[in-house]
């Protein structure tokens, strides 16, 4: 990869830190959001870093999040959510209710990650994602940079533009950590009931809600304005 997509989304994260304090960074632990939480260590420590936990992530991604802890000096602070939603949610549409209907996995995103969201940019200027246009249709209209109606602050996505090879070029020139289901083909890693290996030549979000249509695959974080 060019070395002035590196340089431009530093200039980004840069900015962020100066005018929009306090800003979190959403980390999911995924290909992207480890560039980015390397970035964020070099160039702007400033920048608070969060995660959900849902309570149903691969036990991948809480090995990568204690290596995470021990690379780098960045705190960060996880979110979980609350047991009486939990409960809710399992006593209306039962246990792995998700498979049956969209409306009952987004309920238990809704319960899950949004919900757990809000409590993490409360107080917040702006928020932070490793979202790219080329990850799924429904990310398409993007922008850099976005008002957030729902959580009434900006929203930045500094990775819009880079490639899945742009993301995997830096991590290997870096020597960043990653979650290891990456290498037994999960491109994009959720939680482990709603997340599958994909096939060569499938679509790298295929393996999130698979019994989805394409159009539907998102858990509510990302809202199209």
């Amino acid at each position: 990869m060019s070395d002035t997509k590196i340089d431009t989304t530093l200039a980004l994260l840069k900015r962020i830190e100066a005018d929009f304090t306090p800003a979190a960074f959403a980390n999911s632990l995924g290909a992207e959001d480890m560039v980015l939480t390397d970035l964020i260590s070099k160039a702007a420590p400033k920048i608070e870093l969060f995660s959900l936990d849902t309570g149903r992530l691969p036990e991948e991604t809480h090995k990568l999040m204690r290596k995470l802890s021990e690379r780098y000096p960045l705190r960060i602070r996880v979110y979980f959510p609350d047991s009486r939603d939990v409960e809710e949610d399992l006593a209306a549409h039962g246990f792995n209710g998700f498979y049956d209907s969209v409306e009952a996995r987004k309920a238990c995103c809704h319960v899950r990650k949004v919900l757990p969201l809000k409590r993490a940019l409360a107080g917040k200027k702006a928020w932070i994602t490793g979202l790219r246009r080329d990850q799924a249709p429904t990310r398409t209209a993007l922008a850099e940079q976005q008002d957030d109606v729902e959580n009434g602050l900006v929203k930045f996505n500094p990775l819009l533009d880079w490639s899945e090879a742009d993301v995997w070029n830096y991590i290997r020139s870096n020597n960043v950590p990653y979650n290891r289901l990456h290498d037994r083909s999960y491109p994009s890693i959720g939680c482990a009931p709603c997340t599958r290996a994909i096939t060569e030549g499938e679509d790298i979000r295929a393996g999130r809600w698979w019994w989805e249509r394409p159009d539907q695959k998102e858990c509510g974080l990302h809202r199209r304005n």
